[in-house]
């Protein structure tokens, strides 16, 4: 037995920031922040908000889309770094909001990583049989989890969900995940849990960002070989990347690598930032909805994120 994605979802909070906007609340610029990140707007959750209820409207859409009744779902596993609560998990709340009685729920912390080891361990568990329909979903809300004073972090990141329905089939649709972590480079990417961590100076992410860069575009480089050679594939096989949206650097870097063009690289970063476990998932939604991504297109999603952790997921949409 075999997974395959069935149907896709995604969903942003309404309110949208500007680059002109930060322009306004701190010593930056539209040009400084562009130029290096590639960003332009991102989008905020509401203060009735809550990491759930984007996970929830996510993950509808991706039941709408695959023609998938609550009945028919098995388990919720939810990546996310921005739960609601320390306990329970935000997968409880998400199986609640849909109706599911009873399904197994459970979050995966892995940063902006998640989705791809959610999405690792839901094709486990349909392969041994454990389950036949497993929705997978990256949510975020680092709004939250950033000083807005701090303009090297900042203006990075934004709110956002994305869905994928993963159901067992006769033929492959997920053909590999390959994923990996350093711990000794933690501390380069980091937020701290202040309930329990009661001598952190603040509740904020913390990021070295040159450090970041330099550790990403090695790490993804051994990452897209590593997921090549375990299939039997050239560069030229692949018909899209979608990355995770961190910064239009790596993205280009990633894209280089594949001897690819950008116009064969779904890129969400200009008009939602940095989405951690959402932007992959939100941006392949994206690209099946315009019509971008077709039945039968090799995908290779590749993602990297503190811990540091970094992954891949190469799928036969």
């Amino acid at each position: 037995m075999y997974s395959k994605i069935v149907g896709t979802g995604s969903y942003l909070p309404e309110k949208i920031v500007t680059n002109q906007d930060l322009e306004k609340m701190m010593d930056t610029t539209d040009e400084w922040i562009t130029t290096r990140t590639g960003i332009k707007r991102r989008h905020v959750a509401s203060e009735t908000d809550t990491t759930a209820n984007l996970a929830t409207r996510a993950a509808r859409r991706a039941m709408e889309a695959g023609n998938v009744q609550p009945e028919q779902i098995d388990m919720v596993i939810v990546a996310t770094a921005t739960s609601d609560d320390a306990f329970p998990s935000t997968a409880s709340r998400v199986q609640h909001q849909l109706g599911l009685r009873h399904v197994v729920a459970f979050d995966v912390s892995a940063a902006c990583a998640g989705f791809n080891h959610g999405l690792s361990i839901a094709d486990q568990y349909i392969k041994t049989g454990f389950a036949k329909m497993i929705l997978v979903i990256g949510c975020e809300m680092l709004t939250r989890a950033v000083d807005w004073t701090d303009r090297s972090t900042c203006v990075l990141f934004g709110d956002g969900a994305g869905a994928v329905l993963l159901g067992a089939s006769e033929t492959p649709g997920l053909l590999s995940t390959h994923l990996h972590c350093d711990g000794s480079q933690h501390h380069i990417l980091y937020a701290p849990n202040t309930v329990v961590q009661k001598n952190a100076d603040s509740p904020f992410v913390k990021m070295e960002g040159k450090e970041v860069f330099r550790h990403a575009v090695t790490r993804l480089g051994e990452l897209v070989d590593e997921t090549l050679s375990a299939n039997n594939l050239t560069q030229t096989d692949i018909d899209w990347l979608i990355p995770h949206q961190a910064n239009i650097r790596i993205i280009q870097a990633m894209a280089k690598k594949l001897n690819m063009s950008m116009e064969k690289v779904i890129v969400t970063l200009d008009d939602q930032g940095n989405t951690s476990a959402a932007s992959i998932p939100l941006a392949l939604d994206i690209a099946v909805r315009d019509g971008r991504v077709k039945r039968g297109d090799l995908v290779l999603l590749e993602s990297f994120g503190g811990g540091l952790v970094w992954g891949s997921a190469l799928i036969r949409y």
